[in-house]
Order: structure tokens, then sequence, then C-alpha cells
């Protein structure tokens, strides 16, 4: 019999990639391969050599390579820090015998009165870390002081649930299942070789007392025999459930065994794998040109500069993207003012609507159980990023304590899709002939998280209007299901499946996608206040008026936790602004923003389902708390198998006051999704976002001045002659 080191383990996380040593580098920096208005390359048969050659092999623009001195208040932490951390760890009393596995360590960030005090040149606030570790199935919260060199704080199994789960933790789950001859003889008896066995370790939730005091962890396993898309051929009914700690196997089920496994047949989605070309007329590449550079620049490894806005951004290993110390300038003063102290994905929930026992407990809390930045892969150039992106490394830690860098996982560059800033004409009836426009050009910050068979694909897009866009997009895989049906016709009137047959013997289970952001917002300083502004219908009088109705706005500020708590509606509409009430405009508005949702989704399962409850922070779409620096992750600081009673919404049940002081936004951002045939053997993206759009914040239009694009400007560039 072969041994477990013959075994193919291609596990749900991408982790194990990064936990080997990997060399430093320091590239040179390329030379611009764009058009300039002085060069003969622009037009030459250069511009057909080159981009094949060149651009395969260079980045377009240098990353932001980890540095050993932090500059920034929110910087995260450095190798010499980690290092240092780890040192005082192994002297830390409680493990000078054994070292813990780290499940988390990053930046404490200090106080936010500190940060927004902070001014560039002076002195950095106390440089503190955040450690969450495991040691004999005991959870340890610390707090390391790097000035001091001590822990400062320890606390012991604070909540219900456990750490994320770690490389470690996924590799002896997968030993243990490999290792069990019940499960050998189970895969021997469903035809897949050894050779051809991909296993994958989906999260176990909470479903009850059974489950407590010992970390699970299941097992499922897949063939990957004649493609690279094992997903599509799914060992369907067989599930281990491992206990990690005891590092045994607590439960085999083995039902479904007369369900075949799917045919390998069109599930290789690269590109190399296609055997014939797309019956459409090909499309020529695409690519704006920047002839004089971006206009965007980071400076001290993480500030980013770019038209009127200036933000603090990071990789984190379970938020993945975070954006800080947002400021917009004033078209009209000059003034650098305050936005949005903090934003980031906070949690999101991805239930499966399938009850059978080897899928009732897929209901996915991808944050916290597995980690956003820990599973972002590096970019793809020219197709995840355009070619005058700047690349950002995270540099995170490992189970043992030491850093490894995860290589381009943040990109950032400007666009321009077509799309229009303002504009307008004027026919010449009254002796003005006007044609106004004006492009609109973005910035984005973009990583993609993928997070076993599904990616997601995360942009903030700043507008030069003082727009904020947040938009989600997902990829990848579907996870589907085994079925003995090769056709519609084939399933019983009586039978129910569920989903949507996507290929023969495949089902795509249907399943919700929610991501809720914490969105903490300093509009011109702290002290906030979140307002409902409802549209309301009137009725008119007799003899009022030939109308029979009209709309009015009325608003409402929100005073306690409760009048916050929103669910969206669309036959009773509303605005949602956070204002800063001691900030008036000339003519007495406060000055604000507004939340601008687009279409999303709400959670339909009942409240009382255990997934819900661990997942009760999307109950709503929209939630205000106030400031707290310990609530920031919407699920709870521990989340792997908790039980719900550290979440959003359970902090919003204190009921606490929120006008005019500091206060958080919590938005969700939801999906429906029925799969279909299309979404085989690869998704194609499906998006959607909300944004944060200025609300009486500039005294008029703040792109009013903006210029116009002129001929001149931009140099033509031309495809070369074909002879």
């Amino acid at each position: 019999m072969e041994t477990i080191s013959c075994f193919r383990l291609s596990v749900i996380l991408s982790i194990a990639l990064f936990i080997f040593a990997r060399p430093w580098y320091t590239p040179s920096k390329p030379g611009l391969l764009g058009c300039t208005k002085s060069t003969p390359w622009c037009t030459s048969k250069n511009r057909r050599t080159q981009l094949g050659s060149v651009l395969e092999t260079q980045v377009s623009q240098p990353k932001n390579l980890p540095t050993d001195t932090p500059l920034h208040p929110l910087d995260p932490l450095t190798i010499p820090e980690i290092k240092k951390v780890r040192a005082i760890l192994s002297a830390y009393a409680p493990f000078s015998w054994t070292f813990p596995t780290i499940h988390s360590l990053s930046l404490d960030e200090p106080d936010k009165s500190r940060v927004l005090e902070w001014i560039k040149g002076d002195p950095l606030p106390p440089r503190r870390a955040s450690v969450i570790a495991l040691l004999n199935g005991q959870t340890h919260v610390l707090t390391v002081d790097l000035d001091l060199g001590l822990v400062i704080s320890h606390d012991n199994n604070p909540g219900s649930g456990y750490p994320t789960l770690s490389m470690d933790d996924i590799s002896v789950a997968l030993q243990v299942t490999l290792s069990n001859e019940e499960v050998n003889k189970s895969i021997m008896a469903r035809g897949v070789a050894y050779s051809d066995l991909s296993c994958i370790t989906p999260s176990a939730g909470w479903y009850g007392p059974n489950e407590e005091g010992k970390r699970i962890i299941k097992v499922q396993c897949y063939s990957s025999q004649g493609t690279p898309n094992f997903y599509m051929r799914p060992i369907e009914g067989l599930t281990v459930t491992v206990d990690i700690d005891k590092r045994e196997v607590v439960k085999i089920s083995n039902t479904d065994r007369g369900i075949p496994v799917p045919k390998a047949t069109n599930t290789d989605y690269q590109y190399m794998a296609q055997d014939k070309p797309m019956e459409m007329e090909p499309l020529n590449p695409i690519s704006i040109e920047q002839p004089n550079g971006q206009s965007f620049r980071v400076e001290d490894g993480h500030m980013v500069k770019w038209a009127n806005w200036v933000f603090h951004i990071k990789p984190d290993q379970r938020a993945g993207m975070i954006i800080s110390r947002a400021m917009v300038r004033d078209s009209v003063t000059g003034e650098l003012r305050s936005v949005m102290y903090k934003g980031f994905a906070s949690e999101l929930f991805v239930p499966y609507m399938d009850i059978d026992e080897s899928w009732y407990f897929k209901t996915y809390m991808d944050a916290g159980e597995f980690g956003l930045g820990v599973t972002a892969m590096p970019l793809v150039h020219l197709n995840d990023c355009p070619r005058y992106s700047y690349y950002m490394d995270g540099l995170f830690v490992a189970a043992d304590g030491k850093p490894f860098v995860q290589s381009n996982m943040i990109c950032i560059f400007e666009r321009y899709a077509g799309d229009i800033g303002w504009r307008h004409s004027e026919l010449p009836v009254n002796s003005f002939e006007i044609r106004e426009s004006r492009p609109k050009v973005t910035l984005v910050a973009r990583m993609a998280a993928s997070v076993g068979n599904y990616d997601y694909i995360f942009d903030w897009e700043f507008q030069t209007d003082g727009l904020i866009s947040v938009k989600v997009g997902l990829s990848g895989m579907l996870m589907v299901k085994g079925t003995p049906y090769e056709n519609v016709y084939q399933v019983p009137i009586s039978k129910e499946i569920s989903g949507s047959l996507v290929s023969e013997n495949v089902i795509g289970v249907v399943h919700d996608h929610f991501i809720t952001f914490h969105i903490d917002m300093d509009i011109d300083g702290p002290n906030n206040s979140f307002v409902e502004v409802n549209l309301v219908k009137e009725e008119t009088l007799p003899g009022e008026s030939p109308r029979k109705s009209y709309l009015k706005a009325k608003r409402h500020v929100a005073m306690m936790e409760e009048d916050a708590r929103i669910k969206l509606k669309l036959y009773d509409p509303s605005e949602f602004h956070l204002v800063n009430p001691s900030r008036r405009s000339r003519l007495g508005n406060p000055a604000g923003y507004k939340v601008v949702p687009s279409g999303t989704a709400a959670s339909l399962l009942d409240l009382n389902d255990p997934p819900q409850i661990r997942s009760a922070f999307t109950n709503n779409q929209i939630w205000v708390t106030p400031y707290n620096r310990t609530e920031q992750w919407a699920g709870g600081l521990l989340v792997y198998q908790s039980k719900g009673e550290d979440t959003l919404a359970v902090w919003s049940e204190r009921n606490r006051p929120i006008e005019n002081t500091d206060i958080v936004l919590w938005y969700t951002l939801g999906f429906h999704h029925i799969p279909c045939q299309e979404d085989f053997p690869v998704m194609p993206t499906v998006s959607s976002s909300f944004a944060l759009k200025p609300v009486n914040f500039f005294e008029s239009n703040p792109i009013l001045r903006s210029k116009p694009n002129f001929k001149k400007d931009l140099p033509v560039c031309r495809p070369a002659s074909s002879s």
C-alpha cells in the first residue's frame, strides 16, 4: 500500500505554499513600458515585439518590500518586530517549555486618540503586538509590549470559539484521516486511486453540546484524475470528523456509496487546456495608456496619495486589506478633511442549503475561520491588475511564530473605463451651444482571497468627487454535490435536489454569501450621528393640487443602537446619513456622507438556526455601534466553533447611545446564489457593491474645476503594420 507521502494532499487553504522559506529579493525598477510623446516606440513594431516578452517577466511597478522600521502608528509589524515578539514569548513562563502554536500575530493598534494626534515626524506610540495562540488545547490571547519587552496582558479561553485554523491543524487532520484503515477502504471501494486523491478541510461550525470541549474539523475528498479542478469530482457522502488536538478520528460518515464520481470531461479551466477557440469574434488586447506615468504615489510604504485623497493601506492576515485615515482635500479651502478612520471586511458568512449528513455543517465564516489575507494568492499581472499597477506584499506569521511574505497580494491602480465624471450639453436655442464633459478616473486598491474553491475580489475605489465605492466580486469554483442523475429528466418528480444540475452527475448547491464591513467613519472628526432620512408619501387635500400624492423627506436622528438596526426595504425607502453636527456648511447643513446600497440580499434562515445564531450580524444590513477598539470582528474574536455569544448582534443588544459620538457603521453586502450551467467549470465573476457618498460635505461640486482631456494631452498609439 502506498504511504501518505505519496498522496496528493490538495487542501482547501493555500497556506502550505507560504510556510516554507523563500528567498528575499530586491528587484530593480523596470523602465516604463508605456507610450511617451517623444519616443518612436509608440508607433513602431516594438509595440508588438516588446509586449510579448518584457511584460511577462517584469513587474510594471516596484513592490512594497517589507522594511525594518515602521513609519506610521498603523504600519504593520516588521520582520525584526515579529522576531522580537517570538523571542519574548519563548522566554515567557507559560511557554518557556513548549512554544505555542501561533494562530494570529499582528499589530495591536494604538488608541485611536493617539493615532489622531500623531503628526509625521513625531515619535511613534508604543509598539505592541496582539497574539492569539494555542497550547494544550487552551486558547491564549496576549498583548506584547515591544518597547518593554514584556507580555502585558494574558487572557485564557476568553470565548467559546477557537482561533483561525493553522496549516498545522490542516496537516494533522489530513494525516489522521488518511492513516485510518476504514477511510482507506472506503476510498478504494469508490474506485479512486490514492495517487489521484485530493482532500479538503471544511470547517465544522457548531451544532450542540456533543461538539464542545474539542476542536474538530471535517475532511472530505475528491478525485483529481484527469483534471486540476478536483472540486468538480467529489467522492459524495464520505465525511470524516477529526479531533485535531487528540489527533484521532471521531466519526466516519459513509453514505451515498452508489453515487458515481463525476467525470473529468470539460472540467479543466486553464487556458492551455482549451482544445478549440471560442465561437465568437476575437477581441484585440486592450489597456489604458499613461504617457506621463501614474498620478498616485505610495510614500513610506503604506501612505497613498492621489488627486485629492490621502489614506493608509496595509495587508492583514485576517481582514485581507485595511484602509485607514482616509482624508480628502477640500476643493475650495485646500483643507485635508477626515472621512474614514478605518474600513475593512470584518467577516464572511457562506451557508449552503443542504441538510444531508455531508452538507449541513457547511456554513463557513471565512475571515475568522481561515483568514482572507493568508489565502490571498499573488495577483496576476495584466489580468488581475492593469499594467501600471503598484504591488504590495503582505508580511504575516506562520504557526511557529516566524514571518513569511505574501507576495503581490494587493495592487493599486488608476482606472478609466470610459465613464463620465460629469457632463452637460445645451441645444443652441437660447444662443448657448455648450458641450462640457469630464472623464471619470478613479483609484482602486484591490486584493483577491482564494478561500478554497471560491475567489473573493475586494475593491476599494476612490473618486475625485469624494465618493468611496466598496465592491466584492465572486469567482472561482462552485462547491458541488455528486448525484446519480445526468440530466433533469432523470430526477423523479417526488425528488427534490438541493440546487441545479450544472453538469452530468454534478449539482451546484444553492448557497448565500454575506460580507460584513466595519466602517469607522470620522467625518471631520470622531463625533458623528446616524440619520435615517425616510421618504414618506403625502396625499394632497381635495382641491389643493392637481396632484394626488408626493414624497417628503423626513429626518430621524438615531439616539440609541436599536434605532440604527436597518433592514433595507424597496417600498419603504430611506437614505442613511452619517453627519458631523458640529461641522456646518455655509447654508447650515451638517457635513456628512451617506450609505448608498447596491443590489444585495438578506439571510432567510431561521433566527434560531445554529449557523444563523453564530452569524447574527447578518440579521440586518446596517448596524451602528459606538466605537470600541475591542469590537472589530462581527463574528467575534474567536470564530471557529463559536456559539455566537460574541457577535455584533450581541454587542448591539446593550443599546448604547450613538448620537453625536464616535460611531462605527456596519454594512452587510449579500448574494443569493442559485447555480447554473454557466458557472461550470469556473464561474464568471459576479459583483455587488455599496458606496459612501458625500452629502453636504462640500460647498458645491468638488470637481467643477477639473480639467477635461484634450487631444494634445494624449499620444495616439496605433498597431504596427503587418507588412
